[in-house]
């Protein structure tokens, strides 16, 4: 038995690598690709029906065939030549006799399976950020009337609720998610057709290609159609872009239940190894860093594509694809993970109404309260601030507001009205839920934002829906003509 020559360096440190983690993502839809490229060919005239159908047939097994592509060995540099060794055994010739690659480049089929592999999963990205967003807006409508302090640069700054603060989530998730839809028509276009970047000359049709795999569209320019990488920017940037956003809320929930405002979801916990009190919510701190890996891999493809000349190059192409595959399923299991935190998430201990007094967090409203009177607001600032000095909201008394008011220099003296209306905003925080303001923290204005929030995410689900509609239409159309062509 004769054993093969060890591999090169090239060989061991790039292109076995790169083949170990590429393969198991390109190896099935270069196959389909590749089914629907012959089904153009032989509709077109361009090979012989009899060729045609050996090769359908050859790719129908290896379509059928789950194992594992064939490991790296040196006899192949890349999966496009696997994929093509591979057809060759099962059809019983040559790689010399193959069709397959007749008016195709290894440079349009990488740029249209990049993108079948990127259209799926980002449409598992989508599905997981949808879910996240409708558990959002269900905890926003159940504990719109749970009051919180809200803070600024880490302090107590104005009473809110837990309702509040979600739905604002909910509505970067769904804006979120229509930048995720618009990046789905974008990516949506096949490149399929261009050939090494400048086509062909055979009357081949690529819009039947486009139409066999699901594309909604051809990509206008060939030239572009290879060079392009701007949809792979806006994956990254927008995967990089989603979980920053949900990270900054992994930390305020962090404070939350440092603070016990919600109770520690304990199927996201781990145990301390040393104290057996501790229940750590340490998914919190994963959610952090994967968003700092999200912002990594961002800052890699941008670097790999401004590396990179205007044409078919793999810095811009193939070299990016593993950070793009794995930001991917990094952002698949990041909303995975905080939506099933806040699907968990119910509130503990929260702030009392005389701790949110005590915070200072009611002295905005007070200040607002005076100017319902007439009073100038710089005025009513300063009225307030002098109180605020002199102690805190719960120990204000009529004559102390009064005397605030002559110290700040009003026109005229405070009326029992004005008083009375300072000094209830300053002590009744809960006075916030009453409030009517559409975006505000008030119960009834935050389940309002819930219907509406519910909406845009919903018709972002509706997109989600046609487009999965278009690919499994196309998945049949393509089935339907491989067994015409093979007479089942």
């Amino acid at each position: 038995m004769t054993s093969r020559p060890s591999l090169t360096t090239y060989q061991q440190h790039h292109l076995r690598p790169t083949y170990d983690h590429h393969a198991p993502y390109l190896f099935g839809p270069m196959v389909q690709a590749s089914q629907a490229h012959v089904v153009m060919l032989v509709e077109q005239g361009l090979i012989p029906a009899e060729r045609g159908v050996r090769l359908l047939r050859g790719l129908r097994e290896l379509a059928a065939d789950t194992a594992a592509p064939p490991p790296f060995d040196g006899s192949v540099e890349d999966t496009y030549f696997q994929v093509e060794k591979r057809l060759a055994e099962v059809c019983g010739i040559p790689t010399s006799e193959l069709d397959v690659q007749l008016a195709r480049s290894r440079n349009d089929l990488d740029a249209g399976v990049f993108r079948m592999v990127l259209r799926g999963q980002l449409l598992g990205v989508l599905d997981r950020l949808l879910a996240t967003g409708l558990t959002a807006l269900d905890r926003a409508d159940r504990y719109a009337d749970v009051l919180i302090t809200g803070y600024t640069h880490r302090r107590p700054a104005q009473p809110t609720t837990i309702g509040h603060v979600l739905a604002g989530y909910a509505e970067a998730l769904a804006d979120e998610a229509t930048a995720y839809a618009d990046l789905l028509d974008q990516l949506n276009r096949s490149p399929l057709g261009s050939c090494a970047f400048a086509g062909t000359d055979l009357d081949i049709s690529p819009a039947r290609l486009a139409e066999l795999l699901g594309f909604d569209g051809l990509i206008t320019n060939s030239y572009e159609a290879v060079a392009g990488a701007d949809h792979l920017v806006r994956v990254a940037t927008l995967n990089a872009q989603a979980l920053a956003t949900g990270a900054r809320l992994a930390r305020t929930l962090m404070d939350w239940l440092s603070w016990r405002w919600v109770a520690t979801p304990v199927d996201f916990t781990q145990g301390s190894s040393i104290m057996p009190q501790k229940r750590n919510p340490v998914v919190l701190e994963h959610l952090v860093s994967m968003a700092g890996a999200a912002a990594g891999d961002a800052a890699s493809v941008l670097n790999n594509v401004g590396a990179a000349w205007w044409e078919d190059s793999n810095n811009a192409t193939t070299d990016v694809q593993v950070r793009l595959w794995e930001s991917c399923d990094r952002g698949d299991r990041f909303f995975a993970l905080l939506g099933g935190f806040l699907g968990e998430l119910v509130p503990e201990q929260p702030p009392t109404p005389a701790e949110i007094v005590a915070s200072g967090a009611t002295t905005t409203a007070a200040a607002d309260a005076l100017t319902r009177h007439g009073v100038p607001f710089r005025a009513a600032h300063s009225v307030v601030g002098t109180l605020v000095r002199a102690g805190t909201p719960d120990t204000w008394t009529a004559e102390q507001v009064r005397a605030a008011a002559g110290t700040v220099g009003l026109a005229g003296p405070l009326d029992d009205a004005a008083v009375a209306d300072l000094i209830a905003a300053a002590v009744r925080p809960e006075l916030t839920m009453d409030r009517a303001q559409a975006d505000g923290p008030g119960t009834a204005a935050v389940r309002a934002q819930v219907r509406i929030l519910r909406g845009s995410l919903d018709a972002v689900g509706a997109r989600v829906t046609g487009l999965r509609g278009r690919l499994a239409a196309a998945e049949r159309a393509l089935d339907e003509a491989v067994d015409g062509r093979l007479g089942q």
